[in-house]
Parts: C-alpha cells; sequence; structure tokens
C-alpha cells in the first residue's frame, strides 16, 4: 500500500513537472506561474482528502462523483500534455547523443532547448479531453439519444411482425441531480409508444433508498399493453459497499428488488413468461446477473426451463459477456438478447454507420449496440444513467427502441 501510495506522488509529481516546464516555456510572467502552482497544490490536496473521506459503508455520493470528475478534467489533459512533451525529451536525448559522437567537440549543450511550439501543440491537444470531459459533465450525461434498430427474424411468428420494443438499462438513480432531465427523458420513452418495456438492471449504485426520490417520476413512465418488465444488475446487490451485518445487506437486497414493483415493472428472477399475441407468442426469459469478471447468480437453464425449442425466444440479461460465454451458442437458441452494463465507458467517440470507438471494447466484445452470431442477436443498451465519472463524451445516454420484423436476417 505504501508503494502504491509513494509511485502514485511520483507520477503526479513528474505530471506537474512537465506541465510547469511547458507553462514556463510559453508564460514569462512569474505571478501567473506562482498562481498556477497555487491552485494545482490546493486541488491535488483537495483530491487527496476527498479520496480519504470515501467511506466503503456509504458507497459512492454526490462528493466522490465530484471528485472523480474533477480528477479526470484536471489530470487526463495534463497526461497527454505530459506524454507530448516526453516525446520531445527522448527526441532531445536521441539528437544530443548523435551529436556527441558525431562532433564531441562542438560547443553546445547536451540537450537542445524546449522547442515553444511542441508546449504550445502539447497545450492544444491536452484541451481537447479538458473540453471533452467539461461538456461531458455539464451536458453530456442528460444527453438523452433514441437510438432504433430493425432486426429481421426469419422464424419471427406472424403476429410479432412489427412488435415495437423500448429498453433502458444503468439507471443509476443515486447519481441523478435534475428532475427536470430525468423527467424530459421519461417523456422520450413515453413518446415511443412502443408495444412492451424492458429494464435490464442496475436501479441504484448501492442502496435502495437512493431511488425514492424519483419513483413518482419512474412512475410516469405508461403502461405498456404487452408488459413492462425488468432483471436485475450487478449494482442491485448492493455488493460494492460494506455492510454492518449480513442481515443488512440483505434487506437493502429485498427493498432493491421491491423497487421494480414500485415502479410497475414485473422482475424476472431466473424465470421466463409468455408474451401472446392472437394465436402466436414469444418466450421472455429474465435471468439474474451473469458477468464474467461480476457476479453470477443468473441461470439460463432455469429461467428458460419448459421453454420449447420451437418458441420465439427473447433473454433479458444484464451483463453482454453472458451472451459472449454462454448464450450465443446455448442450444435453446436464444433469438435476440437485451444487455446493457457497460456504458460505453461513457467515454468514446460514435459516427452512427460508420466508426464507433470507446476503451469498453477492449474489455467486452459487444459493448455498444447489435451484434450477431449466426443469426443470433444482442443488443447493448448504453446506459440510462451514469457512475464514477458523472458525464458521458461521445457515448450519449440510451433509450434503445428495437422492432420486430419478419424476413431475411440482416444486420
Amino acid at each position: 500500500m505504501i508503494f502504491r501510495i509513494l509511485f502514485l506522488c511520483l507520477f503526479l509529481l513528474i505530471i506537474e513537472l512537465y506541465v510547469f516546464q511547458a507553462l514556463r516555456t510559453l508564460i514569462k510572467e512569474k505571478w501567473i506561474l506562482i498562481s498556477y502552482q497555487s491552485v494545482s497544490i490546493i486541488v491535488l490536496l483537495y483530491i487527496v482528502y476527498s479520496f480519504t473521506q470515501f467511506d466503503r459503508s456509504v458507497g459512492q455520493t454526490s462528493q466522490t462523483l465530484f471528485t472523480m470528475g474533477l480528477v479526470l478534467v484536471i489530470y487526463v489533459p495534463k497526461l497527454i500534455l505530459t506524454l507530448v512533451l516526453l516525446g520531445e525529451d527522448l527526441f532531445r536525448l536521441g539528437a544530443g547523443v548523435v551529436t556527441y559522437f558525431i562532433d564531441s567537440d562542438q560547443n553546445t549543450s547536451f540537450l537542445a532547448s524546449r522547442r515553444k511550439f511542441v508546449s504550445q501543440l502539447g497545450l492544444g491537444l491536452a484541451a481537447i479531453p479538458f473540453m471533452s470531459l467539461i461538456y461531458g459533465i455539464t451536458v453530456g450525461r442528460y444527453n438523452y439519444k433514441v437510438i432504433k434498430q430493425r432486426i429481421f427474424f426469419s422464424d419471427l411468428p406472424d403476429a410479432f411482425d412489427g412488435f415495437t420494443i423500448t429498453q433502458i438499462s444503468d439507471v443509476h438513480s443515486g447519481s441523478f441531480d435534475n428532475p427536470e432531465k430525468i423527467n424530459y427523458a421519461i417523456d422520450l420513452i413515453n413518446e415511443q409508444n412502443s408495444d412492451m418495456i424492458l429494464f435490464t438492471g442496475d436501479i441504484v449504485n448501492t442502496d435502495a433508498k437512493e431511488m425514492h426520490p424519483w419513483i413518482e417520476t419512474f412512475n410516469r413512465i405508461k403502461k405498456h399493453e404487452y408488459g413492462k418488465y425488468a432483471v436485475l444488475g450487478n449494482h442491485d446487490y448492493g455488493e460494492y459497499v460494506t455492510w454492518p451485518t449480513a442481515a443488512a445487506k440483505e434487506n437493502n437486497f429485498q427493498a432493491i428488488k421491491n423497487l421494480y414493483g414500485d415502479i410497475d415493472f414485473k422482475l424476472l428472477l431466473n424465470e421466463h413468461t409468455y408474451i401472446e399475441n392472437g394465436a402466436d407468442k414469444i418466450a421472455l426469459i429474465g435471468v439474474e446477473n451473469w458477468g464474467h469478471n461480476f457476479k453470477k447468480a443468473g441461470d439460463i437453464n432455469k429461467a428458460s426451463e419448459g421453454v420449447q425449442q420451437e418458441d420465439f425466444k427473447i433473454l433479458m440479461s444484464h451483463d453482454p459477456s453472458h451472451w459472449d460465454y454462454e448464450i450465443k451458442n446455448h442450444e435453446k437458441n436464444i433469438h435476440l438478447t437485451f444487455s446493457g452494463h457497460t456504458h460505453g465507458m461513457q467515454f468514446g467517440i460514435e459516427i452512427p454507420g460508420y466508426f464507433k470507438w470507446s476503451l469498453a471494447q477492449y474489455v467486452y466484445a459487444q459493448w455498444a449496440g447489435l451484434y450477431e452470431n449466426l443469426g443470433r442477436y444482442v443488443y447493448v443498451n448504453r446506459g440510462f444513467g451514469f457512475h464514477a465519472y458523472p458525464g458521458r463524451v461521445g457515448i450519449m445516454p440510451e433509450i434503445t427502441v428495437i422492432e420486430l420484423k419478419k424476413g431475411k436476417n440482416v444486420v
């Protein structure tokens, strides 16, 4: 632990030295440099203080959200500037070595002076994540997008041709602080007029009471003709804080499960139901959380027991790694899976139809949008809320609308 703290302090010291060098190259007024150093010290002391005040019996709070945002806003740009200047230093070092051996009598310093334009370039590059992260906190986190996707299935029952499903996921109600924006999002959900709505988990960050101020708001989600269904996410188990007793943790878990009923969603716990439309029906299967690197409470075999091979099947499973590891080749041939969980890391670049990138893709093979394997699909919702970083950059909060169509399988 001490070694980690010392390493972190050394790392931050190196970053601050490089940033100060860049500013000193461009700015000659001492009072500006002194002011910068003073503000940097104050911010760092605040960050250290906030982290020392973190209470594992409480979990994420508005202060920890603010602190994490501050860390990213301040140190991501500084890290980029440091990397630019470090690259210049390696070039200067290489040039100095070459000069030394070619012309050792040359009356010049071993290292060339730092170039002004490199500092300007570094500061310009650092400004991009700085402004992006600020935007993500002030605008992006509530910049809801309705994403519509049509999926074709050759064996879709005739009565469900054109059937629409709205999906929300990863609400993380404990992070909300703007009732007006949340009500706007609920209005967007209602405007879709879908046949059915699915909620794929993480109603809170940790504690059931986080949702209490928002129950009335989410009860504004209108009744859907074919129902409102939900499953649990990894955060719904209350496993990321320290509980005083096992009973307290269990009571919170029961309260969280009750929350879904409080907002009029039917919670499926490793079970299934049939959605009937005339003489046709589809099986809706809901499993508890199953994640390759998270809690494995989901049981697809138990949940699908009694479901026939010829039935058209929709699965709700919070973590898309479940589809990757168990579902896509499952013997029951699950036609379509709805997942969430990844949030798309809340940071990335998306140009719809052309380009999509996020750090999430290095952790999850399926991390945002629609994926297919042998005619079986998973849709990964980018999340309704936010967690840890109090913002979204490039990967916006999502309300998904899926339309089922009968026909040839296409993506």
